[in-house]
């Protein structure tokens, strides 16, 4: 949500754009005129790209022979815009992209749904919809002697340095996107922030914490080799088999390794095809997928396996169990379905603070084995077993609990918002 602070919430305007391959994005504009900007920040006109009007093609201008995660900053803008639908063609109303530097494609989306938008860094246009010819021919020449315009007639300048925010709905966060000069010397720290600014801000606590410095080299390296993100996902798979048939012979130590390597891949694979720009309908399928499918195997074989540790539960403990952790796992898909269906495809663990937290440590797989690996430590998988069932019925209890609120409150007039929503206005 790009924002800046107001008095008055009616000054705001909210709309929501596609995003490439991964849901939509909500933004957010001021009315001209309504409310006094502090410390110089831009003024935003919110001229907003409507359903009549025609998509925008998309130039990348001058030359940069220093390529982020491997592709040219031509290539990587060519990406971008055939992911959105738009052509290559050099006719206004056209995106302009300097090829000096290297960006987030969220302000790229941003820039489709912005008319007269300039975004600058030092001054100088970094991307820009030109409107009409003669705005394109002027930020053409800014951008190829990197200057500032000469006038800015109509257009909506939009400093970088002023740190406007957005709102990204399908990685769950609020930030400023990063923008960075591309050269030799800032690459890495470019494919760095890209690679962050990929990263989802609510999920568990092993994502956001345990491995991301791990999956930033992987990535690199997949980058660097020519890997494809499903050929990522079809090795994370692999392992996430191997490691079932180990848990269910009761080897949990080389299962649970496994097991890390693939749950570092599965971060691996969605890094690899944001930041690559080579996100895809068959990708999101197989990833998804995976993710959605094996975990309830998981639990049950590791639940069969027990019995190589003579440890096996009663049939009335391992049908609690199971009962619980799978029947947990679906009910809990079913209300963040449910929540999201009635909230306009809002995620319940972006709806407030507490939401989001409990995101880390709710009883999904990652969370999950955590527990599985300490019980394991003390030489008690089945306590952990059953540690994970309980941790499910609370867990689920709490998303249920949480629906109902939200339906409470919506029944009383009372708007369901995203923190991160609340928090920019």
């Amino acid at each position: 949500m790009l924002h800046y602070p107001c008095e008055a919430r009616e000054h705001y305007i909210f709309f929501t754009i596609p995003l490439l391959n991964e849901g939509s994005a909500t933004f957010l504009h001021l009315r001209e005129g309504t409310c006094a900007l502090p410390n110089g920040l831009p003024r935003l006109s919110g001229k907003q790209m409507n359903a009549s009007q025609a998509k925008p093609s998309c130039e990348t201008v001058g030359n940069n022979p220093v390529a982020l995660w491997g592709l040219s900053m031509t290539e990587r803008v060519r990406r971008l815009a055939a992911s959105a639908g738009l052509t290559t063609q050099r006719a206004a109303p056209v995106i302009l992209t300097n090829a000096a530097h290297a960006f987030d494609p969220a302000w790229f989306r941003h820039a489709i749904a912005t008319p007269g938008l300039v975004l600058t860094l030092g001054g100088v246009p970094v991307l820009a919809h030109a409107r009409d010819e003669a705005e394109a021919v002027a930020l053409r020449a800014a951008m190829a002697d990197n200057r500032p315009l000469a006038e800015a007639g109509g257009l909506d300048i939009v400093a970088y340095e002023s740190g406007p925010t957005i709102e990204n709905k399908a990685l769950r966060k609020r930030e400023t996107p990063f923008l960075l000069p591309l050269t030799r010397e800032t690459v890495r720290a470019a494919e760095r922030a890209s690679y962050f600014g990929a990263y989802k801000g609510v999920t568990d606590i092993l994502t956001k914490y345990l491995w991301p410095e791990w999956a930033l080299v992987l990535t690199r390296i997949a980058a660097k080799i020519g890997m494809t993100p499903n050929q990522v996902t079809t090795i994370g798979a692999f392992l996430c088999v191997v490691a079932t048939f180990a848990f269910a012979d009761g080897r949990y130590w080389l299962g649970m390794a496994l097991g890390l390597g693939f749950m570092v891949l599965d971060t691996v694979d969605g890094k690899l095809a944001r930041c690559t720009i080579t996100s895809s309908w068959w990708g999101n399928i197989f990833d998804h997928g995976l993710d959605l499918v094996h975990p309830p195997f998981w639990w049950w074989f590791w639940g069969t396996g027990l019995a190589s540790w003579g440890l096996a539960l009663s049939p009335a403990d391992f049908t609690f169990a199971m009962v619980a952790i799978v029947g947990g796992y679906v009910v809990q898909r079913v209300i963040e379905g449910a929540f999201m269906r009635l909230y306009g495809g809002m995620h319940i663990h972006v709806w407030r603070r507490f939401d989001s937290q409990f995101r880390l440590i709710t009883a999904r797989r990652n969370p999950n084995m955590v527990i599985l690996f300490a019980a394991t430590l003390f030489a008690r998988p089945d306590i952990g077993l059953l540690a994970v069932a309980w941790w499910t019925v609370i867990s689920c209890a709490v998303h249920a609990v949480r629906l109902a609120q939200a339906m409470i409150g919506s029944a009383q007039g009372r708007p369901v918002t995203s923190w991160l929503s609340d928090a920019a206005a």
